[in-house]
């Protein structure tokens, strides 16, 4: 009997993140760290996973213990590892973040010589289980380096825009080579954006990939370049989605007391996922992302913040979040 399609396949980057237990405290005075899986896409399929969604990712490790921890947080996720493969050249990448609540969460990125995600050959890919399925998500930063850019862009032709095939703008200037102009990086997100349905991203990101900042231009244009629906971030201004057939969905923020907001983006964009698949309509769908985002603002974690159905729910029903501990 043939496997039953994934309901979302996630493509791109994965790592430890290494997150300080108190919040408040600069780096250099940090004694205590919590180990979690990270990385954008990573997090994506853990969300959609805990909300009840048959997921998988593509992407590498490095051939090392800690390469060994992720592909085993995936399992215990629920999220299929089968094409988490190792890279013996380079180490799986670490992420150290401070904690400064309510809105100031720098990064550390150790991803040099070069990240394993960033290794992920066109060869290697199982192109009838990323047509297969219902949703694919890739990323802006899978467009930063070769070999990465050509598997990406194959997986995306691959789908011919068929189902639902979303390109998380993820725009992280850092991952980019030095010698990498905006204009460079925004012709790479046009080639990309012909073959997505959706587009996903911040005002920064949208910028990047239309020369647009205003919400409503950003997705106008970001439909003119081919997306269906186009959803744009306005952070404590809310969400705004547009699509093609003329729906709006401008939905403001659940009210949350934030203490890290790293995780709020994706745990959004699994949720989102969900809504979509779920076939719901533009502004509930968007409600719902926003509630699972708030969630996870109000928790220490990514990955392991993401919420269940019924926190999703509740929050919905009480319209706001406090902050309190990791889901169960």
């Amino acid at each position: 009997m043939p496997e039953q399609p994934y309901d979302v396949i996630t493509m791109g980057r994965i790592g430890v993140d290494l997150y300080p237990l108190r919040t408040g405290v600069p780096l250099a005075r940090v004694d205590t760290f919590g180990k979690f899986l990270g990385g954008s896409p990573s997090n994506v399929a853990v969300a959609a996973a805990r909300l009840g969604r048959r997921t998988a990712v593509v992407t590498r490790t490095g051939d090392d213990p800690f390469g060994g921890y992720l592909r085993e947080q995936l399992r215990e996720f629920g999220v299929d590892d089968r094409w988490v493969t190792p890279v013996a050249a380079y180490p799986t990448p670490i992420t150290f973040c401070e904690v400064f609540p309510p809105d100031d969460f720098p990064l550390y990125f150790y991803r040099q010589p070069k990240a394993p995600d960033l290794e992920i050959r066109a060869s290697e890919l199982d192109l009838e289980a990323v047509r297969a399925a219902r949703v694919f998500w890739m990323t802006g930063t899978g467009l930063c380096a070769e070999p990465s850019r050509t598997a990406t862009l194959t997986a995306l032709r691959a789908r011919d825009r068929s189902g639902t095939t979303v390109f998380d703008l993820d725009w992280r200037p850092v991952f980019w080579p030095p010698d990498t102009s905006g204009p460079s990086a925004s012709a790479r997100y046009r080639e990309a954006l012909a073959y997505a349905t959706v587009a996903v991203g911040n005002l920064d990101e949208c910028e990047i990939a239309t020369g647009e900042r205003e919400p409503y231009a950003a997705a106008r244009a970001l439909i003119g370049s081919g997306v269906e629906l186009a959803v744009v971030k306005q952070g404590p201004a809310g969400v705004l989605a547009v699509h093609r057939d003329g729906t709006v969905a401008d939905v403001p923020p659940l009210p949350v007391d934030v203490v890290n907001g790293l995780g709020a983006g994706d745990a959004f964009g699994g949720a989102l996922c969900h809504g979509l698949l779920s076939g719901w309509d533009l502004a509930d769908t968007v409600r719902y992302a926003n509630a699972a985002g708030a969630i996870v603002a109000a928790r220490l974690a990514c990955s392991s913040a993401m919420p269940f159905p019924h926190e999703v729910e509740a929050a919905l029903a009480e319209g706001a979040v406090t902050a309190h501990g990791e889901g169960a």
